[in-house]
């Protein structure tokens, strides 16, 4: 592991929403380049970020006050830079592109981006380079560091939010999901190219110890208390429940097929999943085990509980589309079209 400084530069993309009392939710659109912004009380899009190249993963800061984003889309590291912000001296500009990629990660040379957006207006206020495409992103409890996983580079990069420094740490075979425990001094990632979830240090930032799961894990939750760990395998449609002051897995669920995105509700008692191959949403209370399910058609993809409310918003990974479902019944309320496929949401007061 290396640290490394990080690539940055300001932007000035503003865009004025609303002001709204109840939860927005930010949705990443892939392709479609933009962030979309959605009034979850009225469940209407209210807005959009322009110039988000190839979203997928997107975090929110704990205050609400920002959102980082990484980037799919890779460039050479040798590709040259990118444009110089029109306040930027030329010396200042080459001078914060003179880093690279740090030796923790598999470092195949390739570089992406993550966009730090101010939830006020919308503005794009810095960029910073990490090695390799970026899948998915967290920012900590305490909003004191940023990860993003970076699965063709076997491992994450960490971002000092005070400083923007930027480490890698290799962790395992395709990473895919990262968490932090609610204090924030571990970071849960799943490697679904071998089957486990590295648990990380954050104050020396090392794997202190992998967990076997099921096969090729992926999307994950975790309790509020920080104790227990929700892990879906896609390879056999499960849910692992990881016991982390245990450090073993105490119970597995069965949702059968490709299973993609999951949370909980706000109580922590209901464990929600989307069924992607198997064209259903399921629920599974935590306690008894019982499962319950609903058909959703075309392939449910990302997940997220609405807090504060009773819904969940589910994505489709082959329509345009969010569909707004009650989280007692498993029925559809309403459908929200968006532009592109909705990738990783987030919820913010």
């Amino acid at each position: 592991m290396r640290t490394t400084r990080a690539i940055l530069f300001a932007a000035s993309v503003t865009v004025a929403f609303p002001v709204l009392a109840g939860p927005k939710v930010y949705v990443p659109m892939g392709s479609a380049d933009e962030v979309t912004v959605i009034d979850a009380e009225q469940d209407k899009v209210v807005g959009s970020i322009k110039a988000i190249t190839e979203s997928h993963g997107l975090a929110g800061s704990s205050d609400g006050r920002f959102l980082i984003a990484g980037s799919l889309a890779e460039m050479s590291a040798d590709a040259g830079q990118p444009p110089k912000p029109e306040d930027m001296a030329q010396d200042e500009h080459e001078s914060h592109h003179a880093g690279g990629a740090s030796a923790g990660a598999k470092n195949t040379g390739s570089l992406s981006y993550l966009t730090v957006i101010s939830t006020e207006g919308g503005a794009v206020e810095r960029r910073i380079s990490v090695p390799g495409s970026v899948h998915h992103t967290l920012i900590a409890p305490d909003d004191r560091y940023a990860v993003a996983t970076h699965p063709g580079e076997e491992g994450i990069s960490a971002v000092d939010l005070a400083t923007y420094a930027v480490k890698t740490i290799r962790t395992g075979p395709n990473p895919n999901y990262a968490l932090a425990s609610p204090n924030g001094e571990n970071v849960y990632v799943s490697n679904a190219g071998n089957n486990t979830i590295s648990i990380i240090d954050t104050e020396r930032w090392i794997v202190r110890r992998n967990i076997e799961v099921g096969a090729e894990p992926e999307h994950m939750t975790l309790s509020a208390d920080g104790t227990a760990l929700y892990v879906n395998n896609t390879g056999d449609g499960t849910v692992s429940v990881v016991s982390l002051p245990k450090g073993t897995v105490t119970k597995s669920f069965t949702v059968g097929g490709d299973i993609h995105g999951i949370d909980l509700s706000e109580d922590g008692n209901t464990l929600f999943v989307a069924g992607r191959e198997e064209n259903k949403v399921v629920a599974i209370n935590i306690n008894s085990g019982q499962v319950r399910s609903q058909p959703l058609a075309p392939s449910p993809y990302h997940l997220a509980s609405i807090k504060g409310t009773s819904k969940l918003y589910i994505s489709s990974a082959e329509d345009d589309k969010i569909w707004v479902v009650d989280q007692s019944t498993l029925k559809i309320i309403k459908e929200i079209p968006v532009s592109d496929r909705a990738h990783q949401m987030v919820v913010l007061q």
